[in-house]
């Protein structure tokens, strides 16, 4: 039998793990607390953490480790060995620079740190089937190599089509390479991959060599690779906002249509689109891709695109920073289009000053949710939108689901970036950017004819919204800085 003795070193040996335990954690919220102070972007964002890390240490020092503790220098290396600041004198040496085009944007240009490139033709995709009918007919006359990149990859009717042609092209001598994003394609079974993998398609998670619990991993979770993009041969490229799945063909019982945007560039943007998926791919994997800078680019036509690549990896907040910029130019009308709509600060006040002097300012907004999180933060936003006089729409003829922008007649995005703090700072992304005059008017013919499928969101609305739901937008708003 034990003693009195016996249990009391039992205690204190108990006591003393639980000791050690609990300074761990101290120490951990200080370390993570630190570094905080050290590179914080925002001080309401910082001051929160901070609060939390001081007062609850446990669970707030984990948490932070997977939302709030970002670190991508490796990433940002990478970029650099890759020369991508090289890219704008290649660009120059082939004369596809529209030196034009670049000298009136000059905040996109830095931003993604190439310049506006002439010579390409550009087709806007409305919505999945012809998306997809294009991109598998993209693929087919794939000779040398394919490029193919998406956030959501489903094992399903839609995904076995994408992997019956990366094979049987891969079988056909051409190099194949698929990545995705290891948290938006989670539901991926192995023998998915492993079909495409012993047929000679190479495939790849982003974060498939920086796992949960191995260094810097914990703090790798929270940023995902939400770039969408196919490349052929370097001649032709695909962008925009659908995955594979076959909700994007508008076969979800419960969402019907998915209304969505892609496009397609033929041209100098598509090399563009190509050096975004060589940095992934060689950050995802470790391995180098070959990169032999071509002695010509076909220019089958003659439009203007800027390829913008942004994610964590900024300096700045750099996505950010493109989308204020057009929003604060705009002197007729600035219409965005959006699932998520959780605008920061900055995008909030160039949006009202936008309408303060006369700007058309419009956003239109899924009526269905498929993320409730960011759906009653949304709806806050929003009515705090319509409270300032900005016209908010809700589409109604299924889910609404591309990313689109459109300032004036001088230049419109398409892309996979969401107007939420996730897609300003947290992902990685791409946008492509038009101001050819044709590619503005597809656009702006879309994007009414959407319109069209949508109800206003009126004032009254807003102000009849019942207590509990006006409460619940609110709570969700907090979380904001993550949605």
């Amino acid at each position: 039998m034990f003693g009195i003795a016996d249990i009391l070193r039992s205690l204190t040996a108990d006591l003393s793990i639980l000791a050690a335990i609990m300074a761990a954690i101290y120490l951990l919220a200080f370390v993570c607390a630190v570094r905080e102070i050290m590179y914080s972007r925002t001080s309401q964002g910082s001051i929160a953490w901070l609060l939390s890390l001081a007062l609850l240490p446990f669970p707030t020092a984990f948490l932070y480790l997977i939302f709030g503790w970002k670190l991508f220098d490796d990433y940002a290396t990478d970029r650099i060995r890759n020369g991508r600041a090289a890219r704008p004198l290649r660009a120059k040496d082939l004369s596809l620079i529209d030196t034009e085009t670049s000298s009136q944007w000059p905040v996109q240009v830095k931003v993604s740190e190439v310049p506006f490139l002439t010579g390409n033709e550009v087709e806007v995709l409305i919505d999945g089937r012809a998306t997809f009918d294009s991109i598998f007919a993209g693929i087919e006359k794939a000779q040398h190599y394919l490029l193919v990149q998406f956030y959501i990859v489903r094992d399903d009717r839609l995904g076995e089509e994408l992997a019956e042609r990366l094979i049987e092209r891969a079988k056909a001598g051409v190099r194949v390479f698929l990545l995705y994003d290891d948290i938006g394609s989670s539901g991926m079974p192995k023998r998915f991959r492993v079909r495409m993998r012993e047929a000679g398609v190479k495939v790849a998670g982003f974060n498939q060599r920086h796992k949960f619990l191995k260094i810097y991993g914990p703090a790798r979770i929270n940023y995902r690779n939400h770039r969408k993009i196919v490349v052929v041969d370097g001649e032709v490229a695909w962008v925009g906002g659908h995955n594979v799945g076959v909700e994007y063909l508008g076969e979800d019982k419960h969402f019907g249509r998915w209304r969505d945007t892609h496009v397609r560039v033929s041209g100098p943007a598509a090399l563009g689109c190509a050096l975004l998926f060589r940095e992934d791919w060689e950050w995802a994997t470790g391995e180098k891709l070959p990169a032999t800078p071509p002695e010509s680019v076909p220019t089958p036509g003659t439009e203007s695109v800027l390829v913008m690549g942004s994610g964590p990896a900024d300096k700045l907040e750099e996505c950010a920073i493109a989308f204020t910029d057009v929003i604060a130019q705009a002197r007729e009308r600035i219409w965005i289009v959006s699932p998520y709509f959780v605008p920061d600060t900055d995008v909030r006040t160039a949006l009202f000053a936008a309408q303060l002097r006369g700007v058309d300012v419009r956003v239109m907004l899924p009526e269905k949710p498929d993320h409730k999180l960011v759906w009653l933060a949304s709806i806050a936003h929003a009515d705090a939108m319509v409270e300032h006089g900005i016209s908010i729409y809700r589409y109604t003829s299924g889910f609404l689901h591309q990313k689109v922008v459109l300032m004036d007649d001088r230049i419109a995005t398409i892309g996979s970036v969401n107007f939420d703090n996730r897609s300003f700072a947290i992902n990685f992304e791409i946008t492509l950017w038009f101001t050819n005059h044709r590619t503005i008017k597809a656009v702006e013919t879309m994007v009414l004819e959407d319109f069209n499928n949508c109800r206003q969101v009126g004032l009254e609305e807003v102000r009849k919204r019942p207590l509990p739901m006006r409460f619940l937008a609110q709570a969700a708003r907090l979380f904001s800085p993550v949605l």
